[in-house]
């Protein structure tokens, strides 16, 4: 045992100094507990703040009006637009551009007036069952507190009918699995490549390339095409498994879908090429997938947690986050039943991402392999 303690401190020094001189991972093992702790902090709330609301409101009176300034007014609500029909707001929808929409009988303040019963249609999306059930509650907590200051309790009769669009019955699967699609393929693309290229960059594989006549662009290429190939077939397993075990509906076009899901998994491929290139070790090159990738794409994209939930400075810093648009478009697809005409937005940010990292993956080997 005392020959065996000074060999252990040899090689305990030795693997420090080895940890000191890879400056990338040590600046990432000191910076990331701290960036996780601040900004993950911030994340992990599951209050409901910012709720887009609609109305309808085909004959606007008095009380429709007032009610109307009494959510306008209202700190938790921001109300997008008002339509003379319930068609403009099936739109609204399904751009997820509302989360709630109230609709109002018309005569609704006549029959107030009348001492009658006034019926209201609160229309929700329950695709996050979660949230929407708080939004209901915020929204009946309004009508109510207007109704009580209309006259005495009993007096006024306001009747409100709530209907959950898209997941009536608020399972929770079906707001999880389309995210949990996300996060295998973040997984298979991101970091899977990232640790492989990494890998043969320390062995010095790598550097066989320099004699072949490829292109760097062409190398890339070539490593992404496996990667790409078991992504599809990840896809492929996770739907029938979403529909087969989970019911998931799909509401929308399969094909759609997969090929959402081929651009999604090329998008998290370019990622993980760019931190293999910029990261000079295998170990560097985990962790920065791990905080570039997983991290994120977990917390601020909408998978778990509602992005109006977030502080307004971290709301911006979703946009970057790819798997947030994928969510937005497997949540459409599969329980919404949108098509291209809905999703184009989404579709057009992750090309966007495609070809800037794809550029920057190029120019990062390019000196390393010219």
């Amino acid at each position: 045992m005392r020959g065996r303690s000074p060999a252990l401190a040899a090689f305990m020094v030795k693997e420090f100094r080895h940890i000191l001189r890879d400056r990338q991972t040590l600046l990432i093992l000191l910076l990331l507990p701290l960036a996780q702790v601040v900004v993950f902090g911030f994340a992990l709330r599951t209050d409901v703040h910012d709720i887009r609301i609609a109305f309808v409101d085909p004959a606007p009176d008095y009380a429709t009006a007032e009610l109307r300034a009494r959510f306008a007014g209202n700190g938790e609500f921001d109300v997008v637009g008002t339509a003379p029909s319930a068609t403009a707001v099936e739109r609204i929808f399904r751009r997820g551009k509302a989360e709630l929409a109230l609709a109002f009988e018309p005569g609704f303040g006549e029959r107030l007036a009348q001492g009658a019963p006034a019926r209201l249609l609160l229309l929700s999306d329950a695709s996050d069952p979660n949230s929407s059930s708080r939004r209901e509650a915020y929204a009946r907590a309004v009508i109510s507190d207007y109704r009580d200051e209309l006259g005495p309790p009993g007096g006024v009769r306001i009747e409100t009918e709530t209907r959950m669009r898209y997941n009536p019955t608020l399972e929770s699967v079906n707001l999880f699995v389309p995210g949990l699609i996300a996060l295998v393929l973040t997984l298979v693309s991101a970091l899977m490549t990232a640790i492989s290229l990494s890998r043969e960059k320390e062995r010095g594989t790598l550097e066989i390339l320099l004699v072949s006549p490829l292109r760097p662009w062409q190398i890339i290429v070539g490593k992404m095409l496996p990667y790409l190939g078991l992504a599809f077939a990840n896809v492929v397993t996770a739907l029938l498994a979403a529909w087969v075990v989970f019911r998931v509906p799909f509401r929308g076009s399969i094909a759609l879908l997969l090929g959402a899901s081929v651009l999604y998994s090329m998008v998290g491929l370019a990622l993980g090429v760019l931190i293999a290139a910029r990261t000079p070790s295998q170990r560097a090159a985990m962790l920065g997938a791990l905080a570039g990738t997983m991290l994120p794409n977990t917390l601020l994209s909408g998978m778990i947690f509602p992005l109006s939930s977030l502080p307004e400075w971290l709301q911006p810093l979703t946009v970057i986050i790819p798997a947030r648009w994928f969510i937005v478009i497997s949540r459409g697809i599969m329980l919404k039943g949108v098509g291209i005409e809905y999703l184009w937005e989404a579709l057009a940010v992750l090309g966007v991402m495609l070809v800037v990292l794809m550029v920057a993956a190029i120019r990062s080997f390019k000196p390393r392999l010219a």
